[in-house]
């Protein structure tokens, strides 16, 4: 019997159905919470390829949600780990891993690859940036979030009937302030909130892709698992919010959505090594990652100052004239540089890009960080 009998024989689908799935093509950004289960339900309908995009590598803290890893996989890419284990488990499909990030110089060319995106990320300057991408490009796209024990489900961009459709600026125009995001580390969360939401991103992709059933366009679903309750709210695109998207590829390109710091300046790896060769007894590394997270690092020699507690250990870095801050992706390096660079405003504070997750990061580049 093919694998794809039982819902082949489901009403409305059927072998029509089923070939569409097939024909199908699906990104999915972020292999984590959301991610993992959205993927392990798309690869079981039978998509025909699915890219999985995320630059970041497991650690033993997401195993108790990100279903596809275990403990032997700790320290290696999510998208590789990933690909590898769907192609082994099914291998009717095409996997594609992808290990790295969604930015602005590669969303239009990635996204446009694809037939439809599932934004199963956890930071909203990833959020607005594949909105943008996906109106730019008219492209749909399934989006999750979670936050302690309510999780958020929503398809964007998606024109079924010609009918106007909310982006995710109709719901939220701009981003929060940074100051007050909590994430997973601060908050909590439960394995099987994201577990339900992730597959309810993937049940809304079939119904996209077979024009099977009523996905939720115009329409957000809302699920707390702590009350046992959900409910749908009605939203309606707002007028002004094409004004909030970039008008081409190229002005995309140029948008900054790392949490619209403007006034934070930012080096890269290379250029910071080369601020403080320059400069070294001037120049201070600062790790504003809370203490006891991952990796640790001897190299270059540091002060640990989480971003919790900057305000109360600014005394030990105020008499150097370089500051270079970092932490595990580089955004919370740019909240922590734009409160120093009020507070220490005559100094040269920067944040640096893509922190450890970076490529040339001494996390992952050792042997260039040796003699550092």
């Amino acid at each position: 019997m093919d694998r794809f009998q039982r819902q082949i024989n489901l009403r409305g689908l059927g072998v029509d159905g089923q070939n569409k799935l097939q024909n199908a093509s699906v990104l999915v950004v972020g292999a984590g919470g959301l991610g993992c289960p959205a993927l392990q339900y798309l690869a079981a309908a039978g998509i025909g390829k699915i890219g999985i995009l995320d630059g970041d590598r497991v650690t033993l803290s997401n195993l108790n949600r990100q279903v596809l890893f275990g403990r032997a996989d700790t320290g290696k890419l999510k998208a590789v780990v990933a690909a590898e284990f769907l192609t082994k488990k099914y291998g009717d499909s095409t996997y594609i891993g992808l290990p790295y990030f969604l930015d602005n110089e590669n969303a239009i060319e990635l996204i446009g690859q694809y037939d439809l995106v599932l934004d199963c990320t956890d930071n909203f300057a990833s959020r607005y940036l594949i909105n943008d991408a996906c109106v730019l490009l008219n492209k749909p796209f399934v989006q999750g979030a979670i936050f302690r024990d309510e999780g958020q489900l929503a398809v964007f961009n998606y024109h079924p009937n010609g009918e106007p459709a909310c982006n995710y600026r109709d719901l939220y125009p701009t981003p929060p302030n940074q100051e007050i995001i909590p994430d997973c580390n601060e908050t909590g969360v439960l394995g099987v909130l994201p577990g339900i939401i992730g597959t309810y991103q993937a049940s809304e992709a079939v119904k996209i892709i077979c024009k099977r059933g009523i996905p939720l366009v115009n329409t957000v679903m809302l699920i707390n698992i702590f009350s046992n309750s959900s409910y749908l709210l009605t939203i309606r695109p707002r007028p002004t919010t094409s004004q909030l998207i970039p008008s081409s590829p190229e002005a995309f390109k140029k948008k900054d959505y790392g949490w619209s710091c403007a006034s934070v300046k930012s080096l890269s790896w290379e250029e910071a090594r080369g601020v403080y060769e320059q400069q070294p007894k001037n120049t201070v590394w600062v790790d504003v990652r809370e203490r006891g997270e991952k990796p640790e690092l001897d190299r270059p020699q540091h002060l640990l100052m989480s971003l919790s507690e900057l305000d109360q250990q600014i005394e030990s870095i105020k008499n150097f004239s370089h500051i270079l801050l970092f932490c595990k992706s580089g955004l919370r390096s740019r909240i922590a540089a734009e409160k120093l660079s009020v507070s220490l405003s005559k100094k040269e504070v920067y944040s640096i890009t893509g922190g450890l997750d970076d490529v040339h990061s001494p996390a992952n580049s050792k042997k260039l960080w040796q003699k550092k």
